[in-house]
């Protein structure tokens, strides 16, 4: 099939979060099928400063509100996936993707409306001929709004039908009414069963409305979006189009997250030859300043500082924790009251406590590495990725029983060291993430055995794009037909 696969971030070019390790692996693996694919994703700063072989292709104009915008087309190509970058340095050439520190860019709204209209005109340009248009997250939520209604009749696009996955439901890219003239839509698309969203115009619910077919990253959260506790006001609109929802659990790249042949840890390791572990956590414990001790659980969290990561849970736990000699990493950042917290704890224990409040990709790969635990407490997970890099690494998840987390994760309470994998709890507190920490302590100081047994069943685990893109290939193939 010619697929265009459409997102606002992409690894390795550009990255914030989950979504670009998503896209980046993702799109590969659909090129490994036999598919054509072509990935449209913004020129942004770090795209521009890599110094890529970029190969210039032609101009494009993007009506936005009364005006036009100029787009360059940059084209690089690399393990058979065709890479489209939207240079406008206006919207893109900035040090950050969405926000800096003091918060978000008050043009968000006009940078992705033009996003997601330059991606329709960037694919007449270059004769795409997509069947699919999958796109992803209110970033480029329009772009499926716009083929049914001012593309409609676009001989370009008479064959496409399009997929929009929501990530996290909880962004929703929400901007005040007056912005509607930027879209060129008109004012009948501001109802509330289209894009109005409490008087004001919501580009997820746009994705949400006008898609053919909607995905999401676990069953499990596919389930919870329909619900007032999880849909973030959003769950009506999800429920009138279950029909055509499905929840498919994300895959970890294995390329890149693989402890056999990661080229950014101390030491490789694998199932059958595992010693490598403890070098890598002799060497984090050295890097970071924590008192080498094999024998010390430790355990490690990377993540944004907010509470739907579950950071609440931690900072009330964290404590009783560390004064029972557990160690503790957290790499991390975000809100600044949890910045504070934290760094202050670490004055108080720090043999046992690393902070690190910034985000460093080798640093994760080693954290991961050398960690004998990791902690995801989440409030809710989508999906998650880190417990799959997790498991594969040896390091045994704790998480909190919601989203992707539930769907990947064997309880070793309820399936014992046969095809446990980690451990859960349900109860949003401290007092159930402490239980968990302490049940997960005492395994490893006490029980090797099926210690080791839960590390062989996580890196045995396959989480692999491969089994995750056959279901989007599936669905493709469904949407064509209908």
């Amino acid at each position: 099939m010619n697929i265009l696969f459409a997102a606002s971030e992409i690894f390795p070019f550009s990255k914030t979060g989950g979504l670009a390790d998503v896209a980046g692996a993702f799109s590969k693996v659909l090129a490994s099928f036999g598919n054509n694919v072509t990935v449209i994703t913004p020129a942004y700063k770090s795209v521009l400063d890599a110094h890529l072989p970029l190969k210039a292709e032609g101009v494009i104009e993007v009506p936005i509100s009364n005006n036009v915008e100029a787009a360059s087309l940059l084209l690089f190509e690399e393990d058979s996936v065709r890479y489209v970058f939207i240079r406008n340095d206006k919207y893109f050439n900035r040090e950050y993707l969405y926000s800096t520190p003091s918060g978000d860019y008050e043009d968000n709204a006009e940078r992705f409306i033009f996003f997601s209209r330059a991606i329709l005109e960037a694919a007449k340009a270059l004769n795409v001929n997509a069947e699919i248009i999958h796109t992803n997250d209110w970033q480029c939520g329009l772009t499926n709004t716009y083929l049914k209604t001012l593309y409609k009749d676009v001989p370009a696009f008479a064959k496409t039908k399009s997929v929009f996955t929501i990530h996290n439901i909880a962004y929703h890219g929400l901007f005040w009414h007056w912005d509607m003239h930027l879209t060129g839509l008109g004012w009948e698309e501001f109802i509330p069963e289209k894009l109005e969203f409490h008087g004001k115009i919501n580009l997820l619910k746009a994705g949400i409305v006008y898609s053919d077919f909607i995905t999401t990253v676990s069953e499990t959260y596919a389930k919870e979006i329909q619900t007032p506790e999880y849909g973030y006001g959003l769950e009506g609109a999800i429920e009138a189009r279950a029909d055509v929802l499905k929840g498919i659990v994300n895959g970890a790249d294995y390329n890149v997250w693989n402890p056999e042949t990661d080229n950014l840890i101390p030491a490789n390791y694998s199932v059958d030859s595992p010693d490598g572990k403890k070098i890598c956590k002799e060497a984090l414990q050295k890097r970071l300043g924590l008192e080498v001790r094999q024998k010390a659980p430790l355990m490690a969290m990377i993540s944004r500082l907010t509470e739907q990561k579950g950071i609440d849970l931690l900072a009330a736990a964290a404590e009783d924790i560390l004064s029972e000699g557990v160690q503790l990493v957290l790499l991390a950042f975000g809100e600044s009251k949890y910045n504070t917290l934290f760094e202050n704890l670490q004055k108080k224990y720090k043999k046992n406590l690393a902070v690190i409040i910034e985000f460093d990709e080798e640093l994760a790969h080693i954290i991961e590495a050398g960690a004998d635990i990791y902690l995801m407490p989440s409030k809710y997970e989508p999906c998650g990725l880190n417990q799959l890099y997790s498991m594969r690494y040896g390091t045994v998840p704790i998480v909190r029983n919601t989203g992707g987390l539930a769907d990947t994760i064997n309880d070793y309470a309820q399936h014992g060291v046969k095809s446990g994998t980690g451990f859960k709890f349900n109860e949003y507190s401290p007092d159930a993430l402490l239980s968990s920490m302490r049940r997960a302590t005492d395994m490893f100081l006490n029980d090797k055995e099926s210690w080791r047994k839960l590390m062989v069943n996580g890196m045995k685990a396959d989480w692999s794009w491969q089994r995750a893109a056959k279901e989007y290939i599936d669905i493709y193939r469904k949407v064509k037909k209908s």
